[in-house]
């Protein structure tokens, strides 16, 4: 991606604050800087849901949550009451994070539930379904698997990384990602993404979304670049 206009650089980014200490007057924050830089959604814990959305009306920007968070290790009924919950609350995109265990055991059946499950409440409720896989716990041959199964369960993006694991984001994985799904499904790339350059980056090699809680910063480098 060349070129680097700022507006069009702010329609990719997710604006993220995730960290358990965030505040109410942060969250706030968050929500003013989407709205001036028109991002195209905030992404917050679920207990912030109702805020941002309250913040955020009568806006474009969207309200992104995160469920089975940052582990992915809960049940899928679990994750379901609790994507419905925040749907409830005003969400209107959900990133999942899948049972990681369950696909390194190979229990694909049971990778594929889980995240169908939080897909069709999704779906139900006119949402999107982002589907966190945590690439960097997992071989090639998983990520792609991973892809596979997302993609037969009907979510509508793979993304790439919780920001909480051990790394983020990377151009291979976002680029095998896009290999392995098509044109049809959107690509979160998120962790560690601080610059423009990097955006960037993420967007050649096949992202559709960025998240990332430096997006005033890449939105600034956009317009003084």
């Amino acid at each position: 991606m060349r070129n680097s206009d700022p507006t069009k650089i702010a329609s990719f980014i997710d604006h993220t604050l995730l960290k358990p200490e965030a505040t109410r007057d942060q969250i706030a924050q968050l929500c003013e800087e989407a709205r001036e830089y028109s991002f195209a959604a905030v992404c917050v814990n679920p207990t912030n849901v109702k805020l941002a959305a309250k913040l955020l009306r009568n806006s474009p920007v969207a309200v992104c949550t995160v469920i089975g968070f940052p582990l992915g290790a809960t049940l899928p009924e679990v994750k379901a009451y609790e994507a419905q919950q925040t749907i409830n609350h005003g969400a209107t995109e959900i990133d999942m994070v899948i049972n990681i265990g369950a696909l390194k055991s190979e229990d694909h059946e049971l990778v594929e539930q889980d995240i169908a499950t939080v897909t069709h409440i999704c779906h139900d409720n006119r949402a999107i379904c982002k589907v966190i896989i945590e690439a960097v716990l997992l071989t090639e041959e998983e990520k792609a698997m991973a892809c596979q199964l997302a993609q037969k369960a009907g979510a509508d993006y793979v993304k790439t990384s919780t920001g909480f694991g051990p790394g983020g984001a990377t151009v291979e994985d976002v680029a095998l990602m896009r290999r392995v799904i098509g044109p049809s499904m959107g690509i979160k790339a998120a962790g560690g993404i601080r610059t423009l350059e990097t955006a960037k980056e993420m967007i050649e090699a096949g992202a559709t979304r960025i998240g990332t809680s430096s997006g005033v910063k890449i939105v600034y480098q956009a317009g003084t670049g």
